[in-house]
């Protein structure tokens, strides 16, 4: 939590914060931060590495044709445009509502998508309601094959279940967590975030620039 969307709510991000910190770290490498808005939170150097730098190549390597990049909600719709930008195609923002914080209702899709090869850019997949919701959306509005890219894949209560029986061609995700085994079974594949990590660990120790590698922006 980083912010008050309703009374009575904590600003949990802030005291994780406070306690990294307390703890006695010095510096936070972290990557693909829900809210960018969190690096704030900490009185210590933080790098925020994007999971764009490890997906990037993969996608480019894919070759996918009529190739549109949709973002599951207006939150990450500044990223879905970076990528979009990047591959030269298309963008498509999925509108939702929160129903609680385990279900989410897909309403309507901003952006031409019939015919077309959707690829969903998240950060992470929780309960996997918000990409199962959308999935069907675009389908609805006559998408093709609809790939799901996501840096952390937790596949926690019924992701599995409900991804499985969405419309999904394949899911990415990469190791900054285990992975469950009943994601790995359902076909889920993994990209290793280790070089990128280690890369900008060694930068770090040898006081060298970390930019290059979290640099990306909407204008990349």
């Amino acid at each position: 939590q980083d912010r008050k969307d309703e009374g009575r709510v904590p600003i949990s991000a802030k005291l994780i914060a406070n306690l990294i910190v307390t703890a006695g770290a010095d510096r936070v490498l972290a990557l693909d931060l829900h809210s960018n808005q969190i690096q704030g939170f900490f009185d210590i150097p933080v790098d925020h590495l994007y999971g764009s730098q490890i997906f990037m190549p993969y996608l480019q390597q894919l070759q996918i044709t009529d190739l549109v990049i949709a973002a599951p909600d207006v939150g990450k719709s500044k990223v879905a445009r970076a990528y979009a930008n990047r591959l030269r195609a298309g963008l498509a923002i999925v509108e939702k509502t929160r129903i609680n914080p385990e279900e989410v209702k897909a309403g309507y899709v901003i952006g031409k998508v019939k015919d077309k090869n959707i690829v969903i850019i998240d950060d992470i997949i929780e309960t996997g309601g918000s990409v199962a919701e959308a999935t069907g959306v675009l389908k609805e509005a006559g998408a093709k094959k609809i790939y799901v890219v996501a840096t952390h894949g937790v596949f926690c209560g019924p992701a599995t279940e409900r991804l499985s029986a969405a419309p999904i061609e394949r899911i990415v995700v990469t190791d900054s967590g285990p992975v469950p085994q009943s994601a790995l079974d359902m076909g889920v594949e993994v990209l290793s975030v280790a070089p990128l990590l280690a890369e900008t660990i060694k930068r770090i120790h040898l006081q060298q620039s970390v930019s290059a590698l979290f640099e990306f922006t909407e204008d990349t």
